[in-house]
């Protein structure tokens, strides 16, 4: 988990320690850029892809971390 961890905080330009399941994504730039990035990060460090729609939706990384084990 802190490679996506890492990948998240150099998406959203803030520091892999801030980031963890609880972390608000609309409080860091959470906008199609950064939806198009963490599917990339999301195919990188697991394999696996989700839906963009679901993702765009997601609230707190923990949201996104439900996706990824639903994949």
């Amino acid at each position: 988990m802190s490679a996506f961890y890492e990948g998240l905080a150099e998406i959203f330009e803030i520091e892999p320690a801030a980031v963890g399941p609880s972390l608000v994504l609309a409080d860091h730039n959470w906008d199609s850029l950064a939806v198009v990035s963490t599917l990339a990060l999301v195919d990188e460090c697991f394999n696996c892809l989700v839906e963009g729609a679901a993702l765009a939706r997601c609230e707190r990384v923990s949201d996104i971390e439900a996706l990824i084990a639903a994949a």
